[in-house]
């Protein structure tokens, strides 16, 4: 049997541990933000500061097509919804009510990306995107 040398037991411990370093950020992707964060964010990108009232008239009105963010998530959006079309349950929108609302970067910009697009026929700004999240963030139990 052969012996590796010391300098190779220490840069294979070296690769290791820049191995198990990396894991969470691997593992956390489904919770890399808060809805506090998405806020601060998206109130950045618009350059001014979100209205709550905007948010939930923007959330609760028709904006020219059948369907209003409020026909899926309900008004207000603190219990299970039912998607329109499909019938399918959906978990409370507003963080105070449901832990895992706006803490995956990737599906706030899905939904948020296809949700709008069938609300509004168009991406949604980022100040609509703020005022909405202000509006969220603002029920509280």
């Amino acid at each position: 049997m052969r012996l590796l040398p010391p300098s190779t037991w220490a840069t294979g411990r070296l690769w290791a541990l820049v191995g198990l370093c990396t894991l969470p950020a691997f593992s956390a992707h489904a919770a890399d933000t808060t809805a506090a964060q998405q806020l601060s964010h998206w109130t950045a990108q618009a350059g001014a500061p979100a209205k709550v009232d905007r948010g939930q008239a923007l959330f609760n009105q028709r904006q020219g097509g059948e369907w209003s963010c409020a026909s899926c998530h309900g008004t207000p959006p603190t219990a299970q919804g039912k998607h329109a079309s499909t019938g399918k349950a959906i978990a409370p929108l507003a963080p105070a009510f449901n832990a895992k609302a706006f803490t995956d970067t990737a599906k706030v910009d899905k939904w948020f990306k296809r949700n709008c697009k069938d609300v509004l026929s168009r991406e949604c700004s980022a100040q609509e995107k703020a005022d909405v999240l202000a509006y969220l963030t603002s029920l509280k139990p």
